[in-house]
Protein backbone atom coordinates (compact mmCIF):
# COMPACT_ATOMS: atom_id res chain seq x y z
CA UNK A 1 0.00 0.00 0.00
CA UNK A 2 1.10 3.70 -0.40
CA UNK A 3 -0.11 7.13 0.21
CA UNK A 4 0.45 10.11 -1.04
CA UNK A 5 2.51 13.01 1.28
CA UNK A 6 -1.27 14.39 1.82
CA UNK A 7 -3.06 11.33 2.76
CA UNK A 8 -0.16 10.39 5.33
CA UNK A 9 -0.09 13.89 6.34
CA UNK A 10 -3.93 13.93 7.14
CA UNK A 11 -3.87 10.55 9.21
CA UNK A 12 -0.47 11.46 11.32
CA UNK A 13 -2.16 14.75 12.00
CA UNK A 14 0.62 16.91 10.84
CA UNK A 15 1.17 19.02 8.14
CA UNK A 16 2.49 18.17 4.51
CA UNK A 17 5.42 21.08 4.97
CA UNK A 18 6.73 19.03 7.74
CA UNK A 19 6.78 15.93 5.96
CA UNK A 20 8.91 17.43 3.21
CA UNK A 21 11.18 18.90 5.65
CA UNK A 22 11.64 15.43 7.51
CA UNK A 23 12.92 14.35 3.86
CA UNK A 24 14.89 17.47 3.34
CA UNK A 25 17.07 16.73 6.66
CA UNK A 26 17.15 12.33 5.68
CA UNK A 27 14.68 11.64 8.82
CA UNK A 28 11.88 9.87 6.33
CA UNK A 29 12.40 9.79 2.90
CA UNK A 30 9.49 8.72 0.70
CA UNK A 31 9.25 5.15 -0.26
CA UNK A 32 9.37 6.45 -3.80
CA UNK A 33 8.89 10.03 -5.65
CA UNK A 34 6.72 9.38 -9.17
CA UNK A 35 7.53 10.80 -12.48
CA UNK A 36 5.65 14.22 -11.49
CA UNK A 37 7.73 14.67 -8.27
CA UNK A 38 5.08 13.53 -5.82
CA UNK A 39 6.28 11.85 -2.66
CA UNK A 40 4.66 8.48 -1.98
CA UNK A 41 5.08 6.66 1.80
CA UNK A 42 4.34 2.86 2.21
CA UNK A 43 3.80 0.68 5.24
CA UNK A 44 7.59 0.96 6.55
CA UNK A 45 7.25 4.74 6.10
CA UNK A 46 4.25 4.66 8.45
CA UNK A 47 6.03 2.77 10.95
CA UNK A 48 8.96 4.86 10.99
CA UNK A 49 6.87 7.91 11.07
CA UNK A 50 5.16 6.66 14.08
CA UNK A 51 8.34 6.40 16.03
CA UNK A 52 9.70 9.50 15.01
CA UNK A 53 6.56 11.38 16.62
CA UNK A 54 6.45 9.11 19.53
CA UNK A 55 10.08 10.44 20.23
CA UNK A 56 9.40 14.28 19.14
CA UNK A 57 6.18 13.97 21.96
CA UNK A 58 8.87 13.02 24.26
CA UNK A 59 10.96 16.06 24.17
CA UNK A 60 13.18 14.28 22.13
CA UNK A 61 15.59 16.68 19.08
CA UNK A 62 15.00 16.01 15.54
CA UNK A 63 19.12 15.22 15.26
CA UNK A 64 18.38 12.68 18.56
CA UNK A 65 15.76 10.72 16.79
CA UNK A 66 17.46 10.57 13.41
CA UNK A 67 20.52 9.36 15.86
CA UNK A 68 18.43 6.02 17.33
CA UNK A 69 16.31 5.51 14.15
CA UNK A 70 19.67 4.82 12.42
CA UNK A 71 20.58 2.37 14.81
CA UNK A 72 17.63 0.42 15.19
CA UNK A 73 18.66 -1.60 12.32
CA UNK A 74 21.48 -3.03 13.53
CA UNK A 75 20.13 -3.30 17.36
CA UNK A 76 17.02 -4.17 18.83
CA UNK A 77 14.80 -1.68 18.11
CA UNK A 78 13.40 -1.47 21.89
CA UNK A 79 16.31 -1.18 23.58
CA UNK A 80 17.46 1.45 21.37
CA UNK A 81 14.81 3.26 22.35
CA UNK A 82 14.80 2.71 25.75
CA UNK A 83 18.59 3.68 26.38
CA UNK A 84 17.97 7.09 24.14
CA UNK A 85 14.78 7.98 26.46
CA UNK A 86 16.63 7.19 29.30
CA UNK A 87 19.54 9.44 28.59
CA UNK A 88 16.70 11.90 27.51
CA UNK A 89 15.29 11.56 31.04
CA UNK A 90 18.76 12.39 32.27
CA UNK A 91 18.91 15.60 30.89
CA UNK A 92 15.39 16.61 32.11
CA UNK A 93 16.29 15.66 35.58
CA UNK A 94 19.56 17.93 35.08
CA UNK A 95 17.71 21.04 33.67
CA UNK A 96 15.13 20.25 36.45
CA UNK A 97 17.78 20.74 39.50
CA UNK A 98 19.31 23.47 37.46
CA UNK A 99 15.11 25.55 37.75
CA UNK A 100 15.15 24.42 41.14
CA UNK A 101 18.42 26.27 42.38
CA UNK A 102 17.21 29.19 40.48
CA UNK A 103 13.66 28.87 41.68
CA UNK A 104 15.47 28.82 45.43
CA UNK A 105 18.25 31.55 44.33
CA UNK A 106 15.16 34.33 43.83
CA UNK A 107 13.08 33.26 46.28
CA UNK A 108 15.85 34.45 48.59
CA UNK A 109 15.92 37.13 47.09
CA UNK A 110 12.75 38.01 47.19
CA UNK A 111 12.41 37.40 50.72
CA UNK A 112 16.02 39.49 51.49
CA UNK A 113 13.70 42.50 49.30
CA UNK A 114 10.45 41.69 51.13
CA UNK A 115 10.76 44.96 53.50
CA UNK A 116 11.99 46.89 50.44
CA UNK A 117 8.46 45.83 48.95
CA UNK A 118 6.45 46.78 51.46
CA UNK A 119 7.77 49.71 51.78
CA UNK A 120 7.22 50.32 48.25
CA UNK A 121 3.40 49.35 49.12
CA UNK A 122 3.78 51.72 51.48
CA UNK A 123 4.62 54.58 49.02
CA UNK A 124 1.79 54.07 46.73
CA UNK A 125 -1.26 52.83 49.15
CA UNK A 126 -0.56 55.60 51.94
CA UNK A 127 1.19 54.79 55.26
CA UNK A 128 -2.05 55.03 57.08
CA UNK A 129 -4.31 53.26 54.15
CA UNK A 130 -3.90 49.66 56.09
CA UNK A 131 -5.36 51.16 59.26
CA UNK A 132 -8.33 53.67 57.93
CA UNK A 133 -11.01 51.58 59.89
CA UNK A 134 -8.72 52.36 62.68
CA UNK A 135 -7.76 55.82 62.55
CA UNK A 136 -11.32 57.41 61.78
CA UNK A 137 -12.32 55.30 64.72
CA UNK A 138 -10.34 56.82 67.28
CA UNK A 139 -8.99 60.33 65.78
CA UNK A 140 -12.03 60.96 63.14
CA UNK A 141 -12.42 61.34 59.61
CA UNK A 142 -10.88 64.53 59.54
CA UNK A 143 -7.60 63.45 61.01
CA UNK A 144 -7.12 60.60 58.34
CA UNK A 145 -8.01 62.83 55.43
CA UNK A 146 -5.64 65.13 56.44
CA UNK A 147 -2.97 62.63 56.97
CA UNK A 148 -3.69 61.36 53.68
CA UNK A 149 -3.24 64.38 51.64
CA UNK A 150 -0.12 64.94 53.57
CA UNK A 151 1.20 62.10 52.27
CA UNK A 152 0.25 62.02 48.95
CA UNK A 153 1.34 65.23 48.32
CA UNK A 154 5.02 64.03 48.81
CA UNK A 155 7.17 63.16 45.89
CA UNK A 156 8.95 59.74 45.53
CA UNK A 157 11.68 60.88 46.99
CA UNK A 158 10.04 62.60 49.89
CA UNK A 159 8.10 59.54 51.10
CA UNK A 160 11.47 57.61 50.56
CA UNK A 161 13.22 60.20 53.02
CA UNK A 162 10.54 59.81 55.55
CA UNK A 163 10.48 56.15 55.38
CA UNK A 164 14.48 56.03 55.61
CA UNK A 165 13.54 58.12 59.09
CA UNK A 166 11.42 55.97 60.15
CA UNK A 167 13.78 52.78 59.68
CA UNK A 168 16.04 54.68 61.61
CA UNK A 169 13.95 55.59 64.22
CA UNK A 170 13.01 51.84 64.94
CA UNK A 171 16.09 50.97 64.45
CA UNK A 172 17.88 53.48 67.42
CA UNK A 173 14.57 52.37 69.57
CA UNK A 174 16.20 48.78 69.08
CA UNK A 175 19.96 50.03 69.82
CA UNK A 176 18.67 51.91 73.14
CA UNK A 177 16.89 49.07 74.03
CA UNK A 178 19.71 46.56 73.44
CA UNK A 179 22.11 49.07 75.47
CA UNK A 180 20.06 47.97 78.38
CA UNK A 181 18.85 51.57 78.79
CA UNK A 182 15.70 52.06 81.16
CA UNK A 183 12.73 53.64 80.13
CA UNK A 184 13.35 56.94 82.24
CA UNK A 185 17.23 56.99 81.38
CA UNK A 186 18.46 60.10 79.29
CA UNK A 187 19.11 58.33 76.18
CA UNK A 188 15.84 56.59 75.91
CA UNK A 189 13.79 59.88 76.99
CA UNK A 190 16.07 61.77 74.04
CA UNK A 191 14.63 59.18 71.58
CA UNK A 192 11.22 59.49 73.13
CA UNK A 193 11.17 63.08 72.03
CA UNK A 194 12.24 62.25 69.09
CA UNK A 195 9.35 60.16 68.40
CA UNK A 196 7.06 62.92 69.81
CA UNK A 197 8.52 64.92 67.05
CA UNK A 198 7.50 62.68 64.45
CA UNK A 199 4.11 62.03 65.78
CA UNK A 200 3.66 66.33 65.65
CA UNK A 201 5.13 66.80 62.23
CA UNK A 202 2.16 64.69 60.94
CA UNK A 203 -0.74 66.55 59.90
CA UNK A 204 -4.17 65.33 61.06
CA UNK A 205 -2.78 64.15 64.57
CA UNK A 206 -3.94 65.76 68.27
CA UNK A 207 -0.08 66.72 68.47
CA UNK A 208 0.00 68.53 65.24
CA UNK A 209 -3.25 70.39 66.44
CA UNK A 210 -1.72 71.42 69.29
CA UNK A 211 -4.73 69.75 71.46
CA UNK A 212 -2.84 68.55 74.53
CA UNK A 213 -6.10 66.98 75.95
CA UNK A 214 -6.15 64.70 72.97
CA UNK A 215 -2.36 64.32 72.29
CA UNK A 216 -1.68 62.28 75.62
CA UNK A 217 -4.34 60.02 74.88
CA UNK A 218 -3.36 59.54 71.13
CA UNK A 219 0.23 59.05 72.81
CA UNK A 220 -0.97 56.35 75.34
CA UNK A 221 -2.96 54.73 73.19
CA UNK A 222 -0.17 54.20 70.42
CA UNK A 223 2.69 53.30 72.99
CA UNK A 224 0.39 50.61 74.14
CA UNK A 225 -0.80 49.37 70.63
CA UNK A 226 3.15 49.50 70.20
CA UNK A 227 3.37 46.38 73.09
CA UNK A 228 0.12 44.76 72.52
CA UNK A 229 -0.80 45.10 69.12
CA UNK A 230 1.57 42.23 66.92
CA UNK A 231 1.69 44.17 63.54
CA UNK A 232 3.27 47.22 65.43
CA UNK A 233 5.53 44.85 67.95
CA UNK A 234 7.03 43.08 65.02
CA UNK A 235 8.74 46.11 63.46
CA UNK A 236 10.37 46.19 67.02
CA UNK A 237 11.88 42.60 66.42
CA UNK A 238 11.11 41.80 70.46
CA UNK A 239 8.38 41.85 72.36
CA UNK A 240 10.70 43.17 75.15
CA UNK A 241 11.75 46.39 72.92
CA UNK A 242 8.44 47.48 72.25
CA UNK A 243 7.91 47.08 76.08
CA UNK A 244 10.50 49.43 76.54
CA UNK A 245 9.18 51.47 73.42
CA UNK A 246 5.68 51.79 75.70
CA UNK A 247 7.18 52.63 79.03
CA UNK A 248 9.52 55.07 77.79
CA UNK A 249 6.76 56.86 75.63
CA UNK A 250 4.21 57.09 79.11
CA UNK A 251 7.30 58.62 80.76
CA UNK A 252 7.81 61.22 78.55
CA UNK A 253 4.24 61.95 79.28
CA UNK A 254 4.64 62.14 82.68
CA UNK A 255 7.35 64.61 82.16
CA UNK A 256 7.04 66.81 79.35
CA UNK A 257 2.93 66.30 78.08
Amino acid sequence: MEWTIQQLADSAGITSRTLRHYDEIGLLPPARVGHNGYRHYDTDSVSRLQRILLLRELGLSLPAIAEILDRVSDEDPADTEDAALQAHLRVLEAERARIDDRILALRHTLDTRAGAEGSLRMMLEGFNDPYRDEVIARWGEEAFEASNQWWHAKSLRQQREWKRDLDDMIATWITTWKSGHAPDSTPAQSQAARHIAWFRATPGTPLADGDRERSIAMVTAMADMYADDERYAAAYGDPNCAAFVRDSLKEYIRRSL
